[in-house]
């Protein structure tokens, strides 16, 4: 896979990308991960990638020539283009796992006050955003995109069963997890942990991935119930 990052501030990356699963995925090449400098794209001396609204308001927005042009660059067949945006969709499990499937990711990190409707109507194809809060710029953003997508990749991580039992893979939290020693402090391992019986330690594993969700997050357990109940139909 190739990720191109089209950023203000390429001097930050790779970041943490460069480092642990990331970083080795990386140095094995399994994906490849670049920042353009949107300045690039621009066509007067100062490097100019944004303006002042029409009608008037706060701040300042990304111009539209040089994200259509370092898009159409970047582009080819069967890629995507993805925008960092507070007003885009929850990026999720379910997101990162459709992103992995794509063998080329253009992520625009968005900064000021947003960017000309008219770049995202000619050159992005989803807007992404991972909360309801608001970041100074959107490079943060693309990293931890980056990051959940890469992991998923074949190959990267030690198992690929690793992706599969964590948090939101299966619509429901991850289960506590433990490991030695059996005791510290008085506080001891789950005897069902010990007792090598794999029946046993999924049921419990699953009993506690459904009571997570259910005190910390209900919107997911809301979710999982629904998904359970259109699946039984």
């Amino acid at each position: 896979m190739r990720i191109d990052i089209v950023t203000l501030f390429p001097e930050i990356f790779p970041g943490p990308l460069g480092e642990s699963i990331i970083g080795r995925a990386a140095a094995r090449k399994l994906v490849r991960i670049n920042a353009v400098d949107l300045r690039n794209y621009t066509d007067d001396a100062r490097g100019t990638v944004d303006d002042k609204p029409y009608g008037g308001g706060p701040g300042m927005l990304m111009k539209v020539e040089p994200l259509v042009k370092a898009v159409e660059d970047l582009r080819k067949p069967g890629s995507m283009v993805i925008l960092t945006s507070p007003r885009g969709e929850r990026f999720s499990q379910k997101a990162a796992r459709e992103l992995a499937k794509k063998e080329h990711l253009i992520m625009i990190a968005g900064h000021y006050e947003g960017v000309d409707e008219r770049a995202i109507e000619l050159a992005v194809d989803r807007e992404y955003s991972l909360g309801d809060f608001v970041l100074t710029s959107g490079n943060l953003a693309a990293m931890v995109m980056a990051d959940a997508v890469v992991r998923l990749l074949p190959g990267v991580l030690g198992s690929d069963e690793s992706s599969v039992d964590e948090s939101h893979s299966s619509g429901l939290l991850e289960y506590p997890q433990y490991t030695r020693p059996p005791e510290f402090r008085g506080r001891m391992v789950p005897e069902v942990l010990l007792s090598g019986d794999h029946g046993r330690v999924d049921a419990w594993r699953q009993a506690q991935s459904e009571r997570l969700t259910r005190e910390r997050r209900p919107d997911l357990w809301e979710h999982y119930l629904k998904t359970m109940e259109a699946g039984s139909k």
